[in-house]
């Protein structure tokens, strides 16, 4: 990985959660870490807060169009909402 911009935040999981590609929904207190990495992509993964198993939240990586920061703002809106959320912009499948 070169670029190295990371964000991490503590957020609260909203009604529904944030889906992940490893083990589906999870809930509750979570830390979310958005990685901008080589090819113009954001990644984005979760952990419950204070763990040590990070997943990857669905849709990731995206590309982030020259401003990772605004979609690491947008992923902790999506969480925060809840409802399965994904990476932003993605389609709920």
């Amino acid at each position: 990985m070169t670029g190295g911009q990371r964000w991490r935040d503590e957020v609260l999981a909203g009604p529904g959660g944030a889906m992940t590609d490893e083990v589906g929904v999870i809930t509750g207190p979570l830390t979310l870490c958005t990685t901008a990495v080589d090819g113009g992509l954001a990644r984005f993964e979760v952990q419950y807060k204070d763990a040590d198993e990070w997943y990857t939240l669905t849709g990731s990586p995206r590309p982030h169009h020259g401003d990772p920061a605004a979609l690491h703002a947008a992923a902790l809106e999506a969480v925060r909402a809840g409802h399965a959320a994904q990476a932003p912009g993605s389609t709920p499948g």
